[in-house]
């Protein structure tokens, strides 16, 4: 389906009448960002300074999430705006697990950068593959991450599920889980981040770890299940000691806002977004490269006018 025909023409009018008739509330608005520790929640706080400061009377409050849940929350009004991965967004419009139904009222907003799903195990443990984690204990982030999905679907293409391991466990942040790993308390941390993470790197700076590599079964598995995950690879010597690339699962980081939100107000964050990318980038370096073009491109849910407003103008769409 070409992009055009995705926007949610109906938000046009609906975003008017907001303008029309309450224009102080439409600048109240929350975001949801990430676990503790992960990228999301510095850059959320980058991204509400830099919007706050180029849209007069604009206030935004930031609050933690998690991929899943910042889809249902603003789906049910929870938050306007929200971080989130391609593939848990479209399972969201598709109304697949983890979702128990289409969320119809989310937009596509901006693509961001590429999330990478990382298999952390320490050297001792002996897992050097996705089936090697059965049977052993494991960290991963609380339900309602995109990150705890994936690892849900992984083990369950590799013939078995939470119930095949020595031990789970759900940590909200990933502090907490770097600190699972240090302790010797767990095997294997999985999370879906930038490449490097900060997690990752601090938990390398007091465990000997591996990556462990996606094969192409779970990854044929996975892309089967949703054509939002793709394989990207981790160059080597992104972390200490990691002395060959390791293929993983991939899928975009975005932001996603209610389909109902004022059309001039998502074009203005749109082009902040556009015109201070070495900002973002300063947060995660991941995003400097981005251009307009990237922003805009397909995420599989419909764009919000107000963004293609400005990615038409620029010439993006």
């Amino acid at each position: 389906m070409k992009q055009s025909a995705k926007i949610a023409l109906s938000a046009v009018a609906i975003g008017a009448a907001l303008l029309a008739t309450a224009p102080a509330s439409a600048q109240q608005m929350t975001l949801m960002t990430g676990p503790q520790g992960g990228v999301w929640v510095p850059l959320g706080g980058a991204l509400k300074g830099m919007w706050e400061k180029a849209i007069p009377g604009l206030q935004i409050t930031a609050q933690p999430g998690a991929g899943v849940a910042n889809v249902i929350g603003v789906e049910q009004g929870k938050a306007q705006i929200g971080f989130s991965n391609s593939s848990s967004a479209v399972d969201g419009a598709m109304g697949v697990p983890p979702f128990k139904q289409k969320s119809t009222k989310v937009c596509q907003m901006t693509n961001i950068y590429p999330q990478y799903f990382q298999v952390v195990a320490t050297n001792s443990s002996n897992i050097n593959s996705y089936a090697d984690i059965k049977g052993k204990r494991l960290v991963a982030q609380s339900k309602g991450n995109t990150a705890e999905a994936i690892t849900a679907a992984i083990l369950k293409l590799n013939g078995f599920d939470y119930s095949g391991l020595s031990r789970m466990n759900f940590q909200a942040s990933y502090t907490d889980a770097v600190s699972m790993m240090k302790d010797g308390h767990v095997d294997v941390f999985t999370l879906g981040t930038t490449a490097p993470a900060s997690a990752v790197m601090d938990l390398a700076s007091g465990r000997d770890i591996k990556l462990v590599p996606v094969d192409d079964k779970t990854m044929d598995g996975m892309r089967k299940m949703n054509a939002g995950y793709s394989k990207l690879i981790i160059k080597a010597g992104t972390y200490p000691k990691q002395d060959k690339d390791v293929p993983v699962i991939g899928y975009q980081t975005h932001l996603i806002v209610r389909c109902d939100m004022p059309e001039d107000v998502v074009y203005k964050m749109v082009k902040t977004m556009a015109e201070n990318v070495p900002a973002m980038a300063a947060v995660n370096k991941a995003i400097g490269s981005l251009t307009p073009k990237m922003m805009a491109a397909d995420a599989g849910i419909p764009m919000h006018p107000g963004a293609a407003k400005y990615f038409k103008e620029v010439g993006a769409l």
